[in-house]
């Protein structure tokens, strides 16, 4: 594994196409892949743009070297995005310039040995996170690697290999001195808590690994089955504790935060698990990939609580890949096809299609009462949080394909497509 500071080849001339206009320094940071340590996927932005197209409120697009599934995060008036370079064996992190889409600087490294993963599953899919002065950017089994925000590497960690036929996908999270990493899945997955300053481990849990013929339920057509979690770990507030809360295969666990003790334990999802966790209030929805199963557990117990904290259970639900938002007493996720679900009971109000929205493997922006889809199509619809009907209140297209989710950032929207990064709003 070697160090990669200076630009590839393939980084000599970025395509850039420019629409004269400003970001203003300091918007609303977006410091992680679903905006907080929370998971939330909340913005407290206001005036995010409803409408755009390839040529209508285009601030700018800068062409990216080659496909990827990760996330934009932001902060200040840099933009932090993730990136492989496979002809390079590259993998790194780049910052782009806000305001106008240059790229300011690029850190990573080489890595050269095999590693698996799906052909739609580029390598570096996790988000990078940030608390304002250092950046913490995962690659597989390349490891992990934190910067500061002029690009110098601070520390770099080999957290061991991960096997997986599908890769891997889990987003760092920064919450207090520390910083979370689920390394996995498949062998060698585990969750660790370094110290964001110096990357040594402050604790670490083993995820037991399901050998090959003890499920048969992870994915149909294969004989023994896939399992797997690609989820990201959540910060919960429960009482007068806080825990790091995260979906596993077949069970959801909440952890203490600075020791890494297992405090509880939910049985009820499956052997697939895409989606991150959220939260409304003390209580914790996980859902399974695509017809897996979906639990509800209220937060701050202990040991089991299957029996007694777990309020309900549906089998065969259709949690999808990306990860949906709470608002109010509903959930609203699902990809182009929305569904509203009472958190309480898991009782579903309604589902509806999306206008023109495809597939979908990209997470839910809520700004205010209105909810940012974005679809593989680079179709971006916009719908009202009504627990009452689908309530569309715009549908743009970008016509690039993406795995991505929208970004806030001030008044505009970054999108992240497998050809380009785009800055969309009206010019200011």
């Amino acid at each position: 594994m070697k160090s990669a500071s200076s630009l590839p080849s393939i980084f000599a001339l970025p395509l850039i196409t420019a629409f004269a206009c400003a970001v203003p320094a300091g918007a609303s940071p977006w410091p992680a892949w679903r905006g907080d340590a929370a998971g939330s996927g909340h913005t407290t932005a206001t005036d995010l743009p409803l409408e755009w197209g390839k040529d209508r409120n285009v601030r700018w697009r800068v062409a990216l070297p080659e496909a990827g599934n990760s996330t934009p995060i932001v902060h200040g008036d840099k933009i932090f995005v993730t990136q492989p370079v496979t002809a390079e064996k590259w993998r790194g992190l780049m910052c782009y310039d806000l305001r106008d889409g240059r790229l300011l600087w690029k850190n990573g490294l080489t890595y050269d040995q095999p590693e698996r993963t799906h052909a739609t599953n580029p390598y570096c899919s996790a988000s990078a996170a940030t608390d304002g002065t250092l950046v913490v950017a995962v690659y597989g089994s390349a490891g992990a690697a934190a910067y500061d925000f002029e690009g110098r590497e601070l520390w770099r960690r080999d957290l061991g290999k991960i096997d997986h036929e599908w890769g891997s996908s889990s987003s760092p999270v920064l919450h207090g001195d520390l910083c979370y990493i689920y390394h996995g899945p498949g062998t060698g997955a585990a969750l660790h808590a370094l110290d964001k300053r110096t990357g040594k481990t402050v604790w670490k849990w083993d995820e037991p690994v399901w050998q090959p013929g003890e499920r048969t339920d992870g994915f149909a057509g294969k004989s023994d089955g896939i399992i797997g979690a690609f989820s990201t770990p959540i910060v919960v507030k429960a009482g007068e504790r806080e825990e790091l809360v995260m979906s596993f295969p077949m069970e959801m666990k909440g952890f203490d935060l600075k020791t890494g003790e297992v405090l509880w334990t939910c049985s009820g999802l499956n052997p697939l698990v895409y989606s991150s966790p959220v939260v409304a209030g003390d209580i914790v929805i996980a859902m399974g990939g695509y017809n897996g199963n979906s639990i509800a557990v209220k937060a701050g117990g202990t040991g089991d609580v299957t029996t007694s904290h777990r309020l309900w259970h549906e089998v065969r639900h259709n949690g999808g890949i990306g990860t949906g938002v709470v608002v109010g007493d509903y959930y609203y996720y699902g990809g182009s096809v929305v569904s509203c679900m009472e958190i309480k009971t898991g009782k579903e109000i309604w589902k509806a299609r999306l206008p023109e929205a495809g597939g979908s493997w990209g997470s839910y922006l809520l700004a205010g009462d209105r909810i940012y889809a974005l679809s593989q199509k680079g179709s971006t619809a916009v719908f009202r949080a009504n627990p009452e009907k689908l309530e569309v209140l715009a549908q743009s297209d970008l016509g690039e394909h993406t795995n991505s989710s929208p970004v806030p950032a001030g008044k505009a929207i970054i999108i992240r497509t497998h050809e380009a990064l785009w800055c969309l709003g009206p010019k200011e």
